[in-house]
């Protein structure tokens, strides 16, 4: 699929990683662009239009989908995050269901909205993105972990399930970056605008996955050693 010409719909498109998907569209040629966003009052993008959505809420879904029917490639971007004593920690249960209906039920949702509109206008594309801690949980961002785990059995279900209607679905992986989510982590972060440009120009050349950066590459390419990364992860840098 080309970005260019492609009608574009990013959830937790008002700033980070969300922005940067919608700006990196644009610079590559996308056709229009809508930015999903909790409040459109005061989103003023050139060149981006705002459209009110809540990914766990079902109305707001479909009622943004019914807005934007010339979408052909939809980005899950909208993601949230919550550090806690670990995974036994006596709060995980109820932290977990909390995260897990943005960063996982909020995909599903999206997904079954827009599936159908993208089928009708000759099949399209979804981009879902993912985490490193996929594969690498650690106990501060076990609940998180847990939610991001399932969204990428989720998207891998997807992607089976929307080959006969010409859509693809990719999922992009990557560590921290540096948006407000991750502001007071002193750890390594890509450049919003890198994981984005990397995610779209990957899906341009045909990946079904995307790996945006070294240490995502790194963890999954130990996951079938004896030795794999999640049984003892270093410190992050």
């Amino acid at each position: 699929m080309k970005i260019a010409g492609s009608v574009v719909f990013v959830t937790g498109a008002s700033r980070g990683l969300g922005l940067a998907f919608a700006k990196v569209a644009l610079a590559l040629g996308a056709s229009k662009v809508y930015a999903g966003v909790r409040n459109p009052l005061g989103f003023d993008v050139p060149g981006v239009i705002p459209v009110q959505i809540d990914v766990t809420d079902d109305a707001s879904v479909v009622a943004a989908a019914a807005q934007c029917k010339d979408t052909t490639l939809l980005v899950n971007n909208a993601g949230i995050a919550t550090l806690h004593e670990g995974a036994l920690d006596v709060g995980m249960i109820e932290l977990t269901k909390h995260l897990m209906e943005t960063n996982c039920y909020g995909i599903v949702r999206t997904t079954q909205a827009f599936a159908p509109i993208l089928a009708a206008n000759g099949g399209g594309a979804v981009v879902n993105v993912l985490s490193d801690v996929t594969w690498l949980s650690v106990p501060m961002l076990a609940a998180y972990a847990a939610s991001k785990s399932a969204a990428w059995s989720v998207t891998n279900a997807q992607r089976l399930s929307l080959k006969a209607s010409n859509t693809t679905v990719v999922g992009v992986h990557v560590g921290f970056v540096d948006t407000d989510l991750t502001q007071g982590f002193d750890v390594k972060k890509s450049a919003p605008q890198d994981v984005a440009r990397a995610a779209l120009t990957g899906l341009e050349a045909g990946d079904l996955e995307v790996l945006a950066d070294e240490g995502t590459r790194y963890i999954k390419s130990t996951l079938s050693q004896p030795d794999a990364v999640y049984f003892n992860p270093p410190a992050p840098v």
